[in-house]
């Protein structure tokens, strides 16, 4: 059963800052924000919601379809795609810009400052959903904001049941926008900070936009995550992992794992304590896209 992702490609360039931001940054002087960061070590990384949720996906033994754009410089990344046994038929290329890049910088607490420059991404809305796209169910992740409304409501218009997650998009959308994703989705997924920005544009509680969903997961980072299912709440904990090295690519990862027990009929609870696994995995490797899978994978195929 594949599972459609539709999202950014984009280069990560990670940088380790290695004092805490709060320390630098005087709230008294927000008006004249001037700060410098010293980042001893910077790593350049395949990444991008739609990169790393398809690669999560793929190491699960899950077939994902990643719908994108790469611009001039994106070929490296589709062969590695390719390599890795991804279907990229719905990935788009441009060449008059460069893929989307974002610049991660991360401090000795893994509070994160991230600037983004969209590229191609911008140009995702020319990727169009049918009917026989060859998917089962969808994921809407951060991408172009055009591509993001249209996707949904070509996915809804489809009859393809898909999560809305909106991450870092949020901010792009007024609450009668949110509304109307929400209106299309059958799942939401959030992180603790956007389900507040959330219910702010929205104007409704996380239990009250529970009841518009089959599902609405609240990630909560090393609290684990709650469960939203009509309006009743689960906290599913969190699985300590054996380091915590970079939490880039967490999120994804932890999504990842929700598609492919949905694409097994799992319950939200198993998807979730699933995804709490496979986010400790993660967190305990540099980069997004540079751990592995393969006894989590069997573990989980035997069950």
């Amino acid at each position: 059963m594949p599972a459609l992702i539709c999202g950014s490609l984009a280069f990560d360039n990670i940088m380790n800052f290695e004092g805490r931001f709060a320390d630098q940054i005087l709230p008294e002087q927000l008006h004249i924000l001037n700060v410098s960061f010293l980042v001893p070590s910077l790593r350049r990384d395949f990444g991008g919601c739609a990169g790393n949720i398809a690669y999560a996906l793929q190491q699960l033994g899950g077939q994902p379809l990643p719908m994108a754009m790469v611009g001039s410089d994106g070929a490296d990344y589709l062969q590695r795609m390719r390599e890795q046994g991804i279907d990229v038929r719905h990935v788009g290329q441009v060449q008059d810009t460069h893929t989307a890049q974002c610049m991660i910088m991360t401090d000795r607490d893994n509070n994160q400052i991230t600037a983004f420059h969209p590229g191609a991404m911008s140009q995702a809305h020319g990727n169009v959903i049918t009917a026989d796209c060859g998917a089962s169910l969808a994921i809407i992740s951060p991408d172009g904001r055009d591509a993001m409304l249209q996707h949904a409501a070509q996915l809804h218009a489809a009859g393809i049941p898909f999560v809305f997650d909106p991450g870092q998009g949020l901010p792009m959308f007024n609450g009668e926008e949110l509304l109307q994703f929400i209106a299309q989705a059958t799942w939401v997924t959030v992180n603790d900070y956007e389900a507040k920005m959330l219910s702010e544009r929205t104007g409704l509680s996380i239990e009250a936009l529970s009841h518009k969903v089959r599902g609405l997961v609240v990630t909560l980072g090393a609290e684990g995550c709650e469960v939203w299912e009509q309006g009743v709440r689960t906290l599913v904990p969190a699985v300590t992992p054996e380091a915590v090295v970079d939490p880039t690519g967490c999120g994804d990862a932890w999504r990842a794992a929700l598609l492919y027990g949905l694409e097994h009929g799992w319950s939200l609870l198993r998807c979730a304590e699933l995804g709490n696994r496979v986010g400790a995995i993660k967190v305990a490797h540099r980069g997004p896209q540079n751990y592995q899978l393969d006894a989590l994978r069997a573990e989980v195929a035997a069950a």
